[in-house]
């Protein structure tokens, strides 16, 4: 009795690698934009994390810390430490706020005033918050 080899033909082998083909090239650029997004997301938990010891600030001084002292005026007592964006850029802090009675704001990845996606400042102020 003979017996049989078996194994994939070539031709079955092609076809999953082109099935593989057209699924990375749908998935990639959905994966390759998740990093842009996830520090989008920390920048936007690290600034309602800045308010809320900005409001504890204020509960305990009557008033928020002035533009000149900053958000180092936070420091050690209501933040560990002066935190950084996910761009590695300082936050930024204005009192009296443009947008509201305080801003605390990133410029984004550019670190550049204005700018959109990933380059766009996120602030206190964004509604999607």
């Amino acid at each position: 009795m003979k017996q049989r080899i078996q194994g994939f033909t070539l031709i079955e082998v092609m076809v999953v690698i082109v099935i593989l083909g057209i699924l990375a090239a749908i998935i990639a650029p959905k994966v390759m934009d998740r990093p842009d997004t996830a520090r989008l997301v920390k920048a936007k938990t690290d600034i309602r994390a800045i308010e809320s010891a900005l409001n504890l600030y204020k509960l305990d001084n009557f008033d928020y810390p002035s533009t000149d002292e900053g958000l180092g005026a936070l420091v050690p007592k209501y933040i560990e430490r002066t935190p950084m964006d996910p761009w590695g850029n300082p936050y930024l802090y204005l009192n009296p706020g443009l947008h509201g009675t305080m801003d605390v704001y990133s410029l984004g990845a550019d670190g550049l005033k204005g700018g959109t996606g990933k380059n766009a400042d996120v602030g206190n102020w964004d509604a999607e918050q």
